[in-house]
């Protein structure tokens, strides 16, 4: 059910800037790969037209010929795509590879929208955003206690992994205890804002402030074609 297909021949393969130069060269170059692809472009096999031209790209990602022919070619794949999700993608990456990375359209800040997440999914998104190696060597038990739900969460950050538990608030074992006159106070404390009305912190705040300074900010302008 997930991405392992149960053959071990793909199991651990090399990372797409690693592998990608492998298969160049073995097919005899950039250019030859480019040619090959061409061929398979005029052909109408634009799905592999477009395997071949991937390695291109990840093997030299300035290839002009490899350049044009891939954002051809997945304009192609674009127009023969009958789902809005594939169609997307296919010609965002056409437009990265003709005009660069052109980021994320749209943001999701909206109040009313973020003020529908529950506590576990904001904790979730805590905690895909935490830097492993920087946290590395932090071990922080935070409780974080919502007045209006009238519950109470143990965030604990170890070895670089941040998990969080639904239980009672015990500030003897906690190193800092929030609480939160409401859950959308919860969306400004993980913005990094410590110091406005309707939160109370007690213990040791840097503790707080430590699990801030490890969260990785998203960033929206990644490639998706392009390394």
């Amino acid at each position: 059910m997930g991405w392992f297909d149960g053959n071990p021949g793909r199991l651990w393969p090399h990372p797409p800037e690693a592998l990608a130069p492998r298969y160049v060269d073995a097919m005899g170059g950039i250019d030859r790969v480019v040619e090959l692809a061409q061929t398979a472009f005029e052909a109408g096999d634009f799905r592999w037209a477009a395997t071949l031209l991937d390695h291109a790209i990840f093997t030299d990602s300035d290839h002009p010929a490899a350049r044009t022919l891939y954002a051809d070619t997945l304009e192609q794949l674009g127009y023969g795509a009958e789902n809005a999700t594939w169609r997307n993608f296919f010609i965002s990456g056409a437009t990265e590879l003709r005009d660069g990375n052109f980021g994320t359209a749209t943001t999701a800040t909206s109040t009313s929208m973020l003020s529908q997440l529950t506590p576990e999914q904001i904790f979730d998104s805590l905690a895909i955003s935490v830097n492993g190696p920087r946290s590395w060597d932090l071990d922080l038990a935070i409780d974080i206690t919502f007045a209006d739900l009238a519950t109470n969460y143990r965030l604990a950050l170890r070895n670089g992994v941040l998990v969080y538990r639904n239980v009672g608030a015990n500030p003897a074992t906690a190193d800092v205890t929030v609480k939160l006159d409401s859950k959308s106070r919860l969306l400004a404390v993980a913005m990094g804002d410590v110091t406005s009305a309707g939160l109370d912190i007690s213990g040791d705040r840097s503790a707080l402030q430590s699990l801030l300074n490890v969260l990785d900010k998203p960033d929206p302008r990644f490639n998706i074609v392009t390394p």
